[in-house]
């Protein structure tokens, strides 16, 4: 389980989870979607584990609301 693994995660760390672009996870921390915190003043990003998490529950409850929302037409079944 996820307990056995680094409390804070790089954006880097972060982006190879969620399989995109450090750039991508910065926007999103940058835009306040997904919380970090910020180390010193070199701009060192951290966004911890519980957060990423939350993050992810939070995409798969946007996403389940956009499918019923928004239903495929004329498609086969």
């Amino acid at each position: 389980m996820w307990m056995d693994e680094p409390r804070f995660l790089t954006l880097e760390q972060v982006a190879e989870e969620l399989s995109t672009s450090a750039a991508q996870i910065y926007a999103l921390v940058r835009r306040g979607e997904l919380v970090a915190i910020r180390l010193g003043g070199r701009g060192q990003w951290r966004v911890e584990r519980s957060k990423l998490e939350d993050f992810i529950a939070q995409l798969y409850t946007d996403t389940e609301r956009y499918v019923r929302e928004n239903p495929l037409t004329g498609a086969e079944e």
